[in-house]
């Protein structure tokens, strides 16, 4: 048995790979972790990658660059030009990101899951009555990106970003073992709300990016901020951004989840599976729905 598979049987142990996850300081390792990642010592930076591919199938060869200054600059990599171009259908939403996708189906009365079995409410992620009506009894699809992941995501259909608030709070881990045991963690981690108008139709589609373990911090083209953990405000601005449909809005600065809202009308494309990897770029909404 090599050294990597028996790291990857060990971490899919639940009990111990939870308690490795979440039964520590989670705010002062993500903290350190963000100041960690960014050391540009040659050899700090080849022990980080590797210690990396030992935990993951890290696979570097669709990154823009082959050299990085650091654990960060690699965690943040672009793709070579072209690798994942976004549908060109107006009538498809697109998938903003890589991601496994999780739990997706109808927003009941505010109401939704993580899991199945696993309930929270609208009110509790985002906190904005109205984003919640907007979403009634529409349709949501979470995304999880893993650690090795592109880490990039991107406008889903032409439209303008209205408004993004940023809500505070907890660093859990998000993998479907913390899922199964922690009630309405999304609704405790740090985590975002971006709210893009589609500018053919009108419709709001919100994504909301959540942070996790090792990773609570977001970046934003169209904002001069980085949000994190101590980020003292404003949580909520205001925003007149333009973006096209694939382009580039933002980066984890560490993996996560994104969930993705959308209006009564749309349906998930139904191609899609629970557990079925996504790209950035591929149909994730149709923009009209007979259901």
């Amino acid at each position: 048995m090599t050294v990597k598979s028996l790291i990857s049987s060990l971490t899919q142990q639940e009990d111990l790979n939870f308690l490795l996850t979440n039964r520590i300081p989670r705010a002062a390792l993500t903290r350190f972790m963000g100041w960690f990642s960014k050391i540009e010592n040659p050899l700090v930076r080849d022990f980080s990658i590797q210690c990396w591919r030992l935990f993951s199938d890290l696979d570097l060869s669709e990154a823009k660059k082959t050299h990085f200054k650091s654990l960060h600059d690699c965690f943040t990599r672009e793709l070579r030009p072209g690798l994942r171009p976004a549908d060109p259908d107006p009538a498809i939403v697109a998938s903003p990101s890589d991601g496994i996708i999780g739990a997706f189906g109808t927003i009941r009365d505010g109401e939704l899951y993580q899991i199945k079995g696993a309930p929270y409410s609208l009110i509790d992620l985002v906190g904005d009555p109205a984003l919640v009506e907007a979403h009634r009894n529409g349709r949501f699809l979470t995304l999880r990106l893993t650690s090795s992941m592109y880490h990039r995501f991107h406008a889903p259909h032409d439209g303008h970003i209205e408004q993004v608030t940023l809500i505070h709070g907890d660093t859990w881990n998000v993998n479907p073992i913390a899922l199964k045991r922690i009630e309405r963690l999304f609704c405790k981690n740090e985590r975002a709300a971006i709210e893009c108008r589609l500018e053919r139709t009108g419709q709001l589609v919100t994504l909301v990016p959540v942070a996790a373990i090792l990773v609570a911090s977001i970046r934003l083209r169209f904002l001069d901020v980085r949000l994190h953990l101590r980020y003292q405000g404003p949580n909520r601005i205001e925003c007149n951004a333009r973006v096209a449909k694939g382009e580039e809005m933002g980066w984890f600065e560490h993996g996560s989840t994104i969930i993705v809202f959308a209006p009564p009308g749309m349906s998930v494309c139904t191609q899609w599976s629970t557990g079925d990897v996504i790209r950035m770029g591929q149909p994730l909404l149709n923009l009209s729905s007979s259901v």
